[in-house]
C-alpha cells in the first residue's frame, strides 16, 4: 500500500501525535494564564486568512480530476466564490456560494 510495514506506520501515527501534543502543550504550558501581546493578536487574526487559500489554491490551479491541466468549472467557482467574500464580507456566504456554484458547474457541465 504506502512502502511501510505496521510497526514503521504506527511508530511515525504515534511521533507525529507526541509531537503535535508537544507543540500545543508547550504553547499552552508557557502562555497559560497570561495574556499575547498585542501585534501577535493583530498578526494572529489573519492566519485562517492565509491558510484558507494556501489549501484552496492548488485545488483551483492543479486540479486531480483533470491530471493538473486547468478547469474551468474549478476557475469560475473561486472566482465566484472570491467575489462573493468580498462583495458580502462573509465567510459563510462565500463558502456556500462557492460550493453550489462548483456543484452546478459540475452537474451542468457533465
Amino acid at each position: 500500500m504506502n512502502g511501510f510495514d505496521s510497526f514503521q506506520l504506527w511508530f511515525i501515527i504515534v511521533g507525529l501525535a507526541l509531537g503535535s501534543f508537544g507543540l500545543r502543550f508547550a504553547f499552552l504550558a508557557f502562555m497559560g494564564g497570561r495574556s499575547l501581546p498585542l501585534w501577535l493578536m493583530r498578526h494572529l487574526r489573519y492566519t485562517a486568512v492565509a491558510i484558507i487559500p494556501a489549501l484552496v489554491a492548488p485545488m483551483v490551479i492543479w486540479p486531480t480530476p483533470t491530471g493538473g491541466e486547468i478547469s474551468l468549472p474549478h476557475l469560475a467557482a473561486a472566482v465566484l466564490t472570491f467575489a462573493t467574500g468580498a462583495l458580502t464580507r462573509d465567510v459563510l456566504w462565500a463558502l456556500l456560494v462557492g460550493t453550489m456554484a462548483f456543484l452546478l458547474l459540475f452537474l451542468f457541465a457533465s
